[in-house]
């Protein structure tokens, strides 16, 4: 590449990639956060329950399972 190829492809490169603006959030996030948190008490969802009884009946039924299940945790 010469000169000129390197200002050509720096003027298409400046075409193409439009400019970001400011990184700064334009208002703070925390207190909408905070807000939703305290709206709804963190309870798990239904199929969480669904899948640790089903785990563990699996384990009631199959007692041998239990090593298998420490290891993939």
């Amino acid at each position: 590449m010469n000169g000129n190829d390197e200002d050509r492809m720096e003027q298409l490169l400046k075409r193409a990639i439009l400019p970001v603006g400011s990184s700064e959030p334009e208002r703070d996030l925390w207190p909408a956060m905070s807000r939703r948190m305290e709206k709804r008490p963190a309870a798990p969802p239904w199929f969480d329950w669904v899948l640790a009884g089903g785990v563990a009946i699996f384990v009631v039924a199959f007692p041998a399972a239990i090593p298998v299940f420490l290891y993939y945790l």
